[in-house]
């Protein structure tokens, strides 16, 4: 018969507190699925109007950011107090605040420049939401959320490959990331939805 390891060592010794973590992101699972629709509605508009001026989309992409920041807040806020282990969701979406009010207050910036800050945003913000994954369980949507961190990253990594992309594109490809990363969270959320009335 193995003998038993002392508490709080061994590969397990993260469990009861990881597990307690999923729970309480897990019960705030609306927050996740209500980022994913506001994703979802932006990348429509985005598609649907692609001949707007970049400052218009620049201040619509402020708003944006600043909503899912703030709900972002909301869903992770009571997990890092409990538990202080979800920083990396916590800093993303302050970083949307931040990244959504220099949206909002500096929208005459030259095209190139926007074009870059929306790139470091996006690296930024997806490596944050890749980190947050891998401490999230398989079962609560592991996978989802990190498919949103990868859309991410990869959308930083096309807008800094061609920073003098033409307004249309770029709302076009801008569109497209944010239907695929709502899509993401609703899928992420839904499962965390699950997982709470389980």
């Amino acid at each position: 018969m193995p003998s038993e390891l002392p508490a709080g060592s061994g590969p397990l010794s993260g469990m009861p507190e990881r597990d307690a973590m999923n729970a309480l992101l897990a019960r705030h699972w609306w927050t996740i699925v209500l980022r994913g629709v506001i994703a979802v509605l932006f990348g429509i508009i985005a598609l649907a109007a692609p001949g707007a001026v970049l400052l218009s989309l620049a201040i619509l992409f402020g708003i944006y950011l600043l909503a899912d920041g703030v709900i972002g807040l909301v869903g992770t806020a009571r997990a890092v107090s409990a538990h202080g282990h979800w920083g990396p969701l916590l800093a993303e979406a302050v970083l949307n605040i931040l990244m959504g009010l220099v949206a909002l207050f500096v929208p005459s910036a030259a095209v190139l420049a926007f074009v870059l800050l929306m790139a470091v945003w996006a690296l930024i913000s997806g490596g944050l939401m890749l980190w947050a994954a891998i401490r999230l369980h398989v079962s609560h949507g592991r996978w989802w959320l990190a498919l949103g961190g990868g859309v991410s990253v990869l959308w930083g990594l096309m807008l800094a490959a061609a920073p003098l992309i033409g307004a249309v594109v770029l709302a076009w490809w801008l569109g497209i990331y944010a239907i695929v990363f709502g899509i993401a969270l609703l899928a992420c959320g839904l499962r965390l939805r699950g997982q709470h009335l389980a």
